[in-house]
């Protein structure tokens, strides 16, 4: 069993930055690949961005390649989701989640553990 806490969204101004955090219990998260998913209002939860177990390969959407930094400490249990150059259009709820298996980053379904989100606004 994995539980996941999101933290860092807040309101910020369009150009802005965030620093998104997502820690982990259990003792096996090294052994999890990770995702960032959003959901704005209205709309399916979309890819944002994931990372392998031991943080050698990353994966994004392509509205977010080069804006989005995903990074994780393991000896922290911890995946980190830099935002910079923020949109207005980026403003939803973030979760993050995790998979056990390798492969299908880019969808929710093999996802097996989620987060509560955390809510981030960007004004224009």
């Amino acid at each position: 069993q994995v539980q996941l806490v999101e933290s860092g969204g807040g309101l910020v101004q369009a150009g802005g930055s965030l620093r998104l955090s997502c820690a982990a219990s259990g003792r096996t998260f090294s052994s999890y690949a990770m995702g960032w998913f959003r959901q704005a209002p209205g709309k399916e939860r979309e890819f944002v961005a994931a990372i392998n177990w031991s943080g050698g390969t990353t994966y994004y959407a392509g509205s977010m390649k080069g804006r989005f930094t995903v990074s994780r400490d393991n000896a922290k249990n911890t995946v980190y989701l830099q935002m910079n150059s923020l949109k207005p259009e980026d403003t939803a709820v973030y979760y993050c989640a995790a998979k056990a298996r390798d492969g299908g980053y880019f969808y929710t379904t093999p996802y097996d553990y989620w987060g509560q989100g955390t809510q981030v606004t960007v004004s224009s």
